[in-house]
């Protein structure tokens, strides 16, 4: 027996209808929002110091023409809880939703998200690349008033192809480095291709033709860009920017998961120590730092296209510019090559504001904060109405003033009950079992030494333990409980 739990119709012309309602809004002083994102993006740039040598000039141009977070952390270490999360304003304690198999839309059908919320407010909202989850059922067509697609075949099937599938760049012969033997997709390597043949270069070529028209109402255009995220294939010249010889490998710790919970290594897709002893055996560890440095510069320069274009368009003076990643990305820490886990390398994230009247230039937070806190704090900065059932909070106060009192840390969390409380100081874990670990950053920055253990930490662990959820949502029903049509965007729960 099929039950319809949620039926969403994707037309043909919906977008001509749309655009005619755009035309038809009230004009409004508002401000807009380009709202762009960035895939699997550690806090390796320029401006937060953590990788000497780092080149990305225009998300450090960007972050000093307005306010950089220092301490910024994803919701969750994974693609879809972390964006279902985002532009939810719910938390995986809250939604259920722990992984990427699992469709947030079935499980929440009443949720407004952060774009339609926009949209509802008067605002003509478009989007472009991976804003949601890249694969089948996880964008929103409610959402959007217009979809730039990276292919027609895509969205000629309805929203059936993904972002992502069929158009990207793929050297010749596969693969290239020879240790995808856990992962299909964990390979790297220079290709031959110019930028203009990859995804990320053509929706932000779109997102560039958007911001150079005039516009007579407020818009908030989203721009996701998959780079850095796997596979690690850029044009050579991005590679050319990091000679091997000059790579340097992320300092480790031989012994560092002696003192870590047996619950800690269960967390990744991918056993850890297993890809990384891989990766150390066939001699290919300074070649895959060198591939993500390569996937930074050529994400960033997709960047710069689209705020050249915005300063040099009519937009320049009323339009709030906030950049994000959805998580961040262990390469051999902790014997780690994915994300997953709660720990800083995984969790700590690039977030900037640039704010025309709010922030100021140059300035820099080190509040903990939280990717769940940019719904409250967009739908603030633009005047709209204040939206409630919201697990985040705004940010505003911070954006006016950095050093302004803020007592909430950042709480993080990879699957359920597992949870990362993360404060100026100190980063504290809980997992399911009750392990713990302690780690902290005044003395310990790369989390080397587990505290969880010694009594002299009791306090701190209770003061941060407070933060926890007190109820922990189920996880939500995987894919396979689900069959999804794209073309009517409809689900229909299999019966067991």
């Amino acid at each position: 027996m099929i039950k319809i739990i949620s039926r969403r119709r994707f037309l043909a012309g919906t977008v001509a209808k749309s655009l005619a309602a755009f035309a038809a809004l009230p004009a409004s002083p508002r401000p807009n929002v380009l709202f762009l994102g960035v895939d699997d993006w550690r806090d390796w740039v320029g401006c937060l110091g953590a990788r000497p040598g780092v080149k990305t000039p225009n998300l450090d141009r960007l972050a000093s023409e307005g306010l950089l977070f220092t301490n910024a952390h994803c919701a969750a270490p994974v693609c879809n809880p972390s964006r279902t999360s985002l532009l939810t304003g719910l938390r995986p304690s809250t939604s259920g939703v722990y992984a990427n198999n699992q469709w947030w839309k079935p499980a929440l059908p009443d949720a407004v998200t952060l774009p339609q919320y926009f949209k509802q407010n008067g605002y003509y909202v478009a989007g472009g690349g991976k804003i949601f989850h890249h694969m089948p059922g996880f964008n929103d067509p409610d959402a959007w008033h217009d979809y730039y697609h990276w292919a027609e075949v895509n969205k000629q099937n309805g929203w059936a192809g993904g972002y992502n599938s069929s158009p990207d760049v793929l050297p010749p012969h596969v693969p290239l480095a020879g240790v995808n033997e856990y992962r299909e997709n964990f390979d790297f390597g220079p290709v031959d291709n110019p930028d203009s043949d990859f995804p990320d270069y053509k929706v932000a070529s779109w997102a560039s033709e958007f911001l150079a028209r005039p516009a007579k109402n407020p818009f908030f255009l989203a721009v996701g860009m998959f780079r850095p995220h796997l596979c690690w294939y850029v044009p050579r010249k991005y590679y050319d920017m990091y000679p091997l010889a000059s790579i340097k490998l992320p300092e480790v710790l031989e012994n560092d998961l002696d003192d870590v919970p047996a619950a800690a290594l269960r967390l990744q897709q991918v056993r850890i120590p297993d890809e990384h002893n891989l990766v150390v055996k066939k001699g290919k560890w300074k070649e895959a730092v060198q591939a993500y440095l390569a996937c930074i510069s050529f994400s960033d320069a997709m960047v710069g296209r689209m705020l050249r274009a915005l300063e040099a368009g009519p937009h320049k003076d009323n339009t709030i510019v906030v950049l994000w990643s959805d998580h961040g990305y262990h390469l051999g820490e902790k014997n780690a090559w994915h994300k997953f886990t709660l720990w800083e390398e995984s969790t700590r994230v690039p977030l900037m504001f640039a704010a025309p009247g709010v922030t100021k230039a140059g300035t820099r937070c080190g509040r903990p904060v939280s990717l769940v806190d940019l719904y409250p704090t967009l739908a603030e900065l633009c005047g709209l109405p204040r939206k409630t059932g919201l697990d985040g909070q705004s940010l505003m106060p911070l954006l006016k003033n950095p050093a302004a009192a803020w007592d909430r840390p950042a709480l993080i969390t990879s699957g359920f009950s597992n949870h990362s409380v993360r404060d100026e100081r100190w980063r504290y874990i809980r997992y399911e079992d009750g392990s713990e670990e302690l780690y902290d950053h005044q003395k310990d920055p790369k989390e080397w030494r587990n505290l969880a253990g010694k009594a002299e930490y009791g306090d701190v662990k209770e003061k941060l333990t407070r933060w926890l959820p007190q109820k922990n949502q189920s996880p939500v029903p995987g894919q396979k409980a689900y069959r999804f049509d794209p073309k009517t965007y409809t689900w229909s729960k299999v019966s067991s």
